[in-house]
């Protein structure tokens, strides 16, 4: 009895463990609908100020440097020191979220540092922090509460540092690296070279707009126009990665219900045949009984 007795605390544990990760997928799933609609209403915007400022690129290079001098479009191959501005959750129970990320990061540091490049990393997000603390890893800037609950003002606070920092020479290259939202399933790694600009690899005219650019004309326009670049690719990854966390932990709470169903019914199974021993146990104890008094 004492079998039968574990056997059914351990039922009872799993679907308290169930009703639990039942109720965090249906939490994740209300949540990823307002992420998800914002994250879509912000990618256009996105993607079209990234499509300029890269159109810009290409044209600025068609007049010389004398003319408009900035340190966003010129394409340095002599790197030395590089920011990773990276972006995690502040919570777990999201599957393999998190870990993608940080891997992708510890990738990229590796691949710089091959070539002698220096890294500086700019952590958002308590799970990576948490993990590059205990790999004991040096973090320049660490950002927590942020990538929960995203706000313009906090990623203009994280991406103007790094940017003073490019513009003062301190740096020659900021990469934005976040797991990103595809769909209700999926998420999509996303590396984004922030600065300097890199304009289109092969544009043909019909890829071009009809802007024209005139550098002694449009400097502050242009510097205008480079601030609402950063702030929002950076706001646009907090969004999108945050996006991508409800999916995750939708998906990774959806599975987490399956294996506890599938863990009561393996042990409501269990249960079955044990308390069937039991009963054949004692039935044959109540007939040898019965046969040893004839």
């Amino acid at each position: 009895m004492a079998n039968l007795k574990e056997i059914k605390r351990k039922i009872r544990s799993v679907q308290n463990t169930e009703k639990t990760t039942r109720a965090m997928k249906l939490v994740s799933t209300a949540k990823l609908r307002k992420a998800e609609e914002v994250a879509k209403q912000s990618r256009v915007y996105a993607i079209k100020i990234n499509e300029v400022l890269s159109e810009i690129a290409f044209k600025i290079t068609q007049y010389s440097t004398e003319k408009l001098e900035s340190r966003f479009f010129q394409q340095n191959e002599d790197l030395k020191m590089v920011d990773i501005i990276f972006v995690t959750a502040d919570k777990g129970l999201c599957g393999g979220f998190n870990a993608q990320t940080i891997k992708r990061v510890k990738k990229l540091m590796e691949e710089y540092k091959s070539k002698g490049i220096k890294v500086r990393l700019r952590a958002v997000g308590r799970k990576g922090i948490e993990f590059f603390n205990f790999q004991d890893i040096e973090l320049l800037k660490t950002y927590q509460n942020v990538s929960s609950n995203p706000s313009y003002e906090k990623a203009q606070e994280i991406i103007i540092d790094a940017i003073e920092d490019f513009n003062s020479g301190k740096t020659d290259r900021v990469v934005l690296v976040h797991n990103g939202y595809l769909n209700m399933i999926s998420q999509e790694l996303k590396i984004n070279d922030i600065v300097p600009v890199e304009p289109p690899k092969k544009p043909d005219d019909s890829s071009l707009s009809l802007m024209e650019f005139e550098p002694e004309g449009d400097e502050k326009i242009l510097e205008e126009l480079m601030q609402k670049y950063f702030e929002y690719n950076m706001y646009y990854a907090l969004i999108d990665s945050l996006a991508a966390e409800h999916s995750a932990r939708m998906q990774a709470m959806d599975s987490a219900t399956n294996n506890a169903k599938e863990r009561v019914e393996a042990l409501n199974i269990a249960y079955n045949k044990a308390r069937q021993e039991s009963i054949t146990t004692e039935l044959i104890e109540i007939i040898s009984g019965v046969e040893s008094l004839k």
